[in-house]
């Protein structure tokens, strides 16, 4: 009996192997400033979907999670960005440091297995900088709680004890035995990417020294773990003191970070953006609001194109029903500005490489209502935008397959051509 379940571990551990063999050309890799799949590019029309893990730690309740997959891949979205984080409060998911709820760990393992059966992509956060889900002043109160004097929830990013607890977290959910699939998360081509943290913000201190640090040091502890996988920060754009002409674009915004100098660090992979003219232009009109994103999304592509040499997504944008004077025109209009915006770029073989909009409900989900909410089924005209940039930017996708291709064939028959004139030479010569 030992000897036989000895025989059928050595044949898990083999099957296990085989298949992470043969899923590392599936990953979604980086060259240059591109995403690649398969050696083909790869482009991203994707939504946010905070709530999956959450939802889904209730089994009765994961149909939802299936509707939102099954809904979005019916309209072409290929990746969706969520939270695999919950710290404290109710039905978490870690629920003191190191400690965990495996129940909604299991959700998260369903988030997961039903993104790979609809084939979408995630991107998957591991912390909050808000108090959302309990998020940086819960990993301080923790803290506080074992006797550290910390006076600022700022203090995330600098104590060796809370960065301990966040490093733990880290490790926890990459090395994660996810009980659907039976892969770990770290060698499952599912997962596109893990973000360091959901907006990272430092107002204490504004030079962003604290930030970049703390990025420095955290992207290199994910790498340490898991160099299948891509990596970003989460950051929303804000222009720092590397490039001071650039920061008359911040709206009046002077959080601690630095989009150029955070995203130069090697260890991470892309650039991220996020845009809310809503929010941050408050006293503006709809005009305004839309040149403001003209104008970011232009100076986040060609610093990405130009600097960074690194592909972009803008990660979250929306347009809240909540606005004064909103009307659906006005998300539309949102909507095709920064598709416009992304497809003008990927078209030209640019770094833009996709946007994901804040964010995607399914229905019977009223208590999400965020007014960013979109609801497919109930948002024609924006459910056909959504669908349009889905099939413009597979069309560039198909286009530069083809022309890689052609490449292949040109080198491939000049190759052929020199072997044919290298064994002819002699007979040549001979004659």
């Amino acid at each position: 009996m030992k000897h036989f379940s000895l025989a059928i571990l050595l044949v898990i551990l083999i099957h296990q192997h085989n298949f992470v063999e043969a899923t590392k050309n599936v990953f979604i890799r980086t060259w240059g400033h591109h995403f690649m799949l398969n050696g083909n590019p790869y482009y991203a029309n994707g939504f946010n979907a905070y709530w999956l893990m959450y939802v889904a730690s209730d089994p009765s309740q994961r149909f939802k999670v299936s509707s939102a997959f099954q809904e979005a891949s019916s309209h072409g979205l290929t990746v969706a960005r969520t939270w695999a984080f919950s710290d404290g409060g109710y039905r978490p998911l870690q629920y003191a440091p190191g400690s965990y709820n495996d129940q909604t760990f299991k959700g998260l393992d369903f988030v997961v297995a039903e993104a790979r059966k609809h084939g979408i992509k995630l991107i998957l956060s591991l912390v909050n900088n808000y108090e959302s889900f309990g998020g940086k002043k819960q990993y301080v109160n923790w803290a506080r709680n074992q006797g550290q004097y910390l006076t600022s929830d700022d203090d995330f990013f600098r104590n060796p004890i809370v960065k301990g607890y966040y490093k733990n977290h880290v490790s926890t959910v990459l090395n994660r035995y996810n009980s659907f699939t039976g892969l770990h998360y770290k060698n499952d081509p599912t997962i596109m990417a893990w973000e360091l943290m959901n907006e990272p913000r430092c107002t204490s201190d504004p030079s962003g020294r604290t930030i970049q640090a703390w990025i420095t040091e955290m992207a290199a502890h994910v790498k340490s773990i898991d160099r299948n996988h891509l990596l970003e920060i989460g950051s929303e754009g804000f222009y720092g003191q590397s490039s001071p002409h650039r920061r008359s674009l911040n709206p009046g915004l002077n959080i601690g970070t630095d989009f150029i100098a955070n995203n130069r660090i090697p260890h991470i992979d892309f650039a991220t953006v996020h845009s809310y003219p809503d929010q941050w232009l408050t006293g503006a009109n709809d005009q305004n609001q839309l040149s403001f994103l003209n104008q970011w999304l232009d100076s986040h592509i060609q610093d990405s194109q130009n600097i960074l040499r690194k592909p972009l997504l803008l990660t979250e944008f929306g347009k809240s029903s909540k606005d004064s004077g909103y009307n659906t025109y006005q998300r539309d209009q949102l909507f095709n500005t920064v598709y416009n915006k992304v497809y003008s770029s990927a078209k030209r073989g640019g770094v833009a490489a996709g946007a994901m909009f804040w964010q995607l409900l399914t229905d019977g989900m009223d208590s999400f209502r965020d007014g960013y909410e979109i609801i497919l089924s109930q948002s024609s005209s924006t459910a056909n935008i959504i669908t349009q940039q889905s099939h413009k930017l597979d069309q560039v996708r198909k286009i530069f397959v083809r022309m890689r291709n052609v490449e292949r064939w040109k080198r491939a028959k000049a190759a052929r051509r020199a072997q044919w004139l290298s064994r002819n030479r002699g007979k040549r010569i001979g004659n």
